[in-house]
């Protein structure tokens, strides 16, 4: 054998084998990554909306199936809509015991758990979902909500935000505080004390039962999120007024609950897949209802004639007056919200400050319209 001819042949060899204990270490690192040999699981997710529910419901549908995708199929997840495993507000014990592995919805729903969550969904003039995401990544509010969630056996992460929302739909003009006496509105956390306090009766509904209850005079109006998913609700069928700006939920951030255990249980790397895939939803939710709202509230407002009204300013100062005082005495009452309030005050007087001469300046010197540009 000539020497070249030799020397190729080594050179070959050492080639394949080169790769294959290339492969070989790949393959170690992949069963060394996924706790064995390409392990597979299986979750339940609950959540508190409607299955395939425009939004909120079809962002669930594109978390799972990121998930699915990022993981190679190692970590399938069922979806369970509000009422098909258990009632919608349910949805914060069955992940807690285990009866599901996921939940999706909004903290201010578990104030009977605890009071101090209501404040990682959203404030009444509070943080707007760009300042509210701030807060929970670089503003340590994640950290306080995992320590808040921990005694349950949950571990909460930010998985969509509805942004600014609509302050409702009314079966009556709003010109005056004296008009909220008496009223009987769908609206929960924070805003629903602030409204009891004005002399109104608060309703918690999950969002499958608001149409029903607004149609049959149950109450005699409701909050749900902004045009695209109130219309795909068809509530302008049932109330005459659509009022805003949705002074108490200015950015409310969407939960993913996660049990703990079953969390602790998954090997690094779908761990990574999960949180990751949460973090990307809650971008990917607030940008489809940035894109949509604005053709929902346009067909709402010429093909179904739906009257537009601002709430007055003197209503808005007496809201945001008892908005303070509700959340200052819950504060005063417990020592953990006290902990996360002042966490979240604090942030929020540093990103204001910064935001009255970027997106503020900027806004006012934008104008209503690109036309005046």
């Amino acid at each position: 054998m000539k020497r070249r001819d030799f020397v190729k042949r080594m050179g070959a060899g050492a080639l394949v084998a080169g790769t294959l204990a290339g492969c070989s270490a790949q393959q170690q690192a992949a069963k060394g990554s996924a706790g064995g040999a390409a392990r597979s699981f299986h979750w339940k997710m609950v959540t508190t909306w409607p299955k395939n529910f425009p939004g909120m419901g079809t962002a669930v549908n594109k978390l799972v199936a990121l998930i699915d995708e990022m993981s190679a199929g190692r970590l399938a997840i069922k979806v369970y809509g509000a009422g098909e495993l258990v009632p919608a507000f349910e949805v914060f014990d069955a992940v807690s015991s285990g009866t599901a592995e996921m939940g999706h919805g909004a903290a201010y729903y578990w104030k009977g758990k605890s009071e101090a969550a209501q404040f990682f969904s959203t404030v009444p003039f509070g943080l707007t979902a760009q300042e509210m995401n701030a807060w929970l990544y670089y503003g340590g509010g994640m950290e306080l909500w995992q320590e808040l969630y921990e005694p349950f056996g949950l571990l909460p992460v930010a998985a969509g935000n509805t942004g600014v929302q609509m302050g409702g739909w009314f079966n009556r003009e709003i010109n005056s505080p004296q008009d909220l006496k008496g009223l009987k509105m769908r609206i929960p956390g924070l805003g629903g004390e602030v409204l009891r306090r004005l002399g109104g009766t608060p309703v918690n509904l999950p969002g499958g039962e608001i149409f029903t209850s607004l149609q049959s005079g149950t109450i005699d109006a409701t909050e749900w999120v902004g045009p695209y998913n109130d219309l795909a609700f068809g509530l302008h069928k049932a109330a005459k007024y659509y009022y805003y700006p949705g002074w108490h939920e200015p950015g409310t951030t969407l939960e993913c609950l996660i049990n703990r255990q079953a969390f602790t249980e998954l090997p690094k790397d779908l761990q990574a897949v999960v949180t990751t895939a949460c973090k990307a939803i809650n971008l990917d939710l607030l940008s489809e209802f940035t894109a949509r709202n604005n053709a929902a509230l346009h067909q709402l407002v010429t093909r179904h004639k739906v009257e537009l009204r601002s709430f007055p300013p003197e209503v808005l100062k007496e809201l945001k007056g008892v908005a303070d005082k509700v959340v200052a005495e819950l504060a005063g009452r417990d020592p953990v919200a006290k902990r996360i309030l002042d966490s979240f005050q604090q942030f929020r007087d540093q990103v204001v400050a910064w935001d009255e001469i970027s997106e503020r300046a900027y806004l006012n010197a934008r104008g209503r319209g690109m036309d005046q540009a």
